[in-house]
């Protein structure tokens, strides 16, 4: 079998390139794992090395090289079925692609104004910037809404883990990052995330990351 390689950003800022790492990490197949720092006079010659797009994170899987990560977590559920990376009822199948979607595309204000600072706890004015309380509660109505219709099967939003977890994995963590209290309902959620041996050891990689310097 060919190669995997996953090409991610600074663990405790790139969001971005999380999602892709649980979700390749919850296939169970092996993979070679390339770290660019982000922020440095070479970060961008580093990332062209492997991006066509100039942006991490890449996967690539022999001669395949795919970017953006819904794309990537795309090719994991087609490449590795067995993982059921998506809900296998149609229906939920469904909802499950698009909550994710939403969350790829939609949430401006609260990435805008707070980042993924993963092993800071900070607060900042950002909070209350126009959009950011309209974004968290309604991925916290999101949350509770599939949990409670979905989720009878497992501590993730459809039961099982899926994709879904992987792309609202880094807005629980900017949730603890800035303070952002979780509705008793999704606590237990919040918890079967961070708790996910993947996202301990991309947390334990963070720790031990130097500080980015627009966030000395």
């Amino acid at each position: 079998m060919s190669e995997l390689t996953l090409v991610v950003g600074s663990k405790n800022y790139s969001s971005w390139s999380l999602r892709p790492y649980l979700a390749l990490a919850h296939t169970g197949q092996p993979f070679r794992e390339v770290l660019v720092p982000l922020d440095t006079p070479e970060t961008a010659a580093l990332i062209a090395l492997h991006s066509p797009s100039g942006r991490v994170p890449v996967l690539k899987h022999g001669d395949t090289v795919v970017w953006d990560s819904l794309s990537i977590c795309e090719y994991l559920a087609e490449a590795f079925p067995e993982a059921k990376l998506w809900p296998e009822d149609r229906a939920m199948r469904a909802m499950a692609r698009s909550v994710t979607s939403e969350m790829h595309s939609g949430f401006t204000a609260l990435r805008t104004n707070l980042p993924m600072d993963l092993t800071a706890r900070k607060t900042v004015p950002g909070v209350d910037a126009p959009g950011v309380h309209a974004d968290i509660a309604r991925i916290q109505a999101l949350w509770a809404g599939c949990r409670e219709r979905y989720g009878k099967g497992g501590p993730f939003l459809f039961g099982a883990f899926s994709i879904a977890d992987a792309f609202y994995a880094p807005v629980i963590t900017r949730f603890v990052t800035y303070g952002v209290p979780f509705r008793p309902e999704n606590a237990a959620y919040r918890d079967a995330v961070l708790g996910l041996p993947a996202m301990l050891k991309w947390t334990e990689v963070a720790q031990g990351e130097p500080p980015l310097a627009r966030y000395r």
